[in-house]
């Protein structure tokens, strides 16, 4: 049996949103429970996309016009990356808008989703990637970075190397404070290296 992530807080958690960039896009967080214990389930993006290529992310991607909410984004999106059907998803609920560098205001879902096989689309999906949840927790899988970002100065960068795949960027920002609101996670005062 493995560490689960206690979901109440997300529920409860107010979520911050942002308005002043110029696109819109939402993403699930899917969790899977399998063998005892709580995983995430990750898209590795195409290397020939021209936002992100080859980055790990969670489904999702920008709002359309015909989308009723963000959160039909999310949904709508994971089912075209990886076959997860709307009803499918118990979504418990938001966490804070994140800016991106490509000028996205993306806001997060978390759900928990059935364990089963999923389809990647094949077009912006390489693979799907299923990641256990204590891999996340363990501290040796955990290294962060200081840059000096063009927009938004002193940034901290996450980075989480589990099972051969390193999770960072905006799909880190978001692992952080999913892992600080569930678990015991902490994000570490300490700086591994600096680029300013």
């Amino acid at each position: 049996m493995g560490p689960r992530l206690n979901l109440a807080p997300i529920a409860d958690h107010p979520p911050i949103g942002i308005d002043d960039q110029e696109h819109d896009a939402a993403v699930v967080a899917p969790v899977i429970e399998r063998d005892e214990e709580d995983y995430l389930l990750f898209t590795r993006r195409s290397d020939d996309l021209g936002n992100h290529p080859g980055q790990m992310s969670f489904p999702g991607g920008g709002a359309e016009p015909e989308d009723e909410s963000i959160l039909a984004t999310a949904l709508r999106e994971a089912n075209e990356e990886i076959g997860l059907e709307p009803d499918e998803a118990e979504v418990v609920g938001q966490l804070d808008d994140i800016r991106t560098i490509s000028e996205y205001a993306v806001t997060p879902f978390v759900a928990r989703v059935p364990d089963r096989e999923y389809e990647r689309d094949g077009i912006e999906v390489a693979e799907i990637v299923v990641l256990p949840l204590s891999g996340f927790l363990d501290p040796e899988n955990y290294e962060c970075e200081r840059r000096d970002h063009p927009y938004y100065g002193d940034i901290v960068i996450h980075y989480f190397h589990v099972d051969g795949y390193t999770v960072w960027g905006a799909t880190g920002r978001i692992l952080v404070q999913l892992l600080e609101l569930t678990t015991g996670f902490e994000a570490p005062e300490r700086i591994d290296r600096s680029t300013l």
